[in-house]
């Protein structure tokens, strides 16, 4: 298969790897873009996340609490970050938010369906359609999410002026100001750390399976491993993939703002619940941050990339 400027753009705009790299690796795989990642990944030139520092957007994050039991988070995108501070282009994002707090709506489509809460004469699109028009920009709602506690309380947490916004879910019986600052601090950790699991009971065995197997590839291609008996390798493999599932899995985490800065975050909740005689634990959290996964738009980039490349 034929690798084009554009394709090894893409993969480098995914792994973060250099373009000679990429190049490679899509050649060794005949230009699968999902196999070529993973080639990156198991010598060592990718990490499974990583995005190039051209990915990003403009917009904001904006989170609602309707009462210690509902709320909601939006993220509204707009071209520009001159919009995004714009005082009209806020106050449509908290109105977006204000509609997906009282929203039943289970996924977009249905959520641009429905009556626009500020004029019932339109729908939620409606009302978008016209704010591009007012602000002369490309304005998206690109998701939203709105989180109900059936046992407990939701706290929430917006950082960098709605650049990230999380939503925490706890199970309690007890809600009183204590317990919602210990959560606070918890959405503070989330927001900072960026989590992608509560704990590790949420992984999947095939998700360790997937990441075992990459960490035996990079140790494979590690000359001070070389000649190590199988046990050693084995025992490295596991270190490797809990010391990975500490960085993703929350109470796992160091809680930030202890003192020793080695308290997991379970052990700080253990602690909060003791004190406050409350059965406490985190449910599910909820971190949205914006212009995560979008690319900016590089107009020469691929030919950038072809010129260099000899293509």
């Amino acid at each position: 298969m034929a690798i084009t400027a554009a394709m090894v753009k893409e993969l480098r705009e995914l792994t973060g790897a250099g373009m000679m790299d990429c190049k490679k690796a899509l050649n060794e795989t005949d230009g699968d873009m999902d196999a070529a990642v993973e080639y990156l990944r198991k010598n060592g030139q990718a990490k499974a996340e990583k995005k190039a520092g051209r990915v990003a957007a403009e917009g904001l994050c904006k989170v609602v609490l309707k009462d210690d039991k509902t709320a909601a988070v939006v993220e509204v995108n707009s071209e520009t970050d001159f919009v995004a501070k714009n005082e009209d282009f806020q106050a449509y994002v908290a109105a977006v938010a204000e509609q997906a707090v009282n929203s039943d709506a289970k996924d977009m489509d249905a959520f641009l369906a429905e009556s626009w809460n500020a004029d019932a004469s339109k729908t939620v699109k409606d009302a978008l359609v016209d704010k591009i028009a007012v602000i002369g920009e490309n304005l998206s709602i690109r998701r939203f999410e709105k989180v109900v506690a059936e046992n407990g309380c939701v706290v929430s947490y917006t950082h960098g002026g709605g650049r990230i916004g999380v939503i925490v879910e706890a199970e309690t019986d007890v809600v009183n100001d204590a317990v919602k600052e210990a959560l606070t601090n918890v959405a503070m950790q989330i927001a900072a750390l960026n989590p992608k699991y509560v704990s590790t009971d949420e992984v999947s065995e095939e998700y360790k399976a997937h990441e075992k197997e990459i960490l035996m590839a990079q140790i494979a291609n590690d000359p001070k491993m070389a000649g190590k008996p199988e046990k050693v390798i084995e025992g490295a493999v596991i270190g490797r993939l809990n010391k990975e599932l500490k960085e993703v899995c929350l109470l796992e985490q160091p809680y930030v703002k202890a003192e020793d800065g080695k308290q997991p975050v379970a052990k700080y909740i253990e602690e909060v619940a003791k004190a406050n005689g409350a059965k406490l634990s985190i449910k599910k959290f909820v971190r949205f941050e914006t212009g995560e996964g979008i690319e900016k738009k590089e107009e020469n980039f691929a030919e950038e990339v072809a010129k260099q490349m000899g293509m």
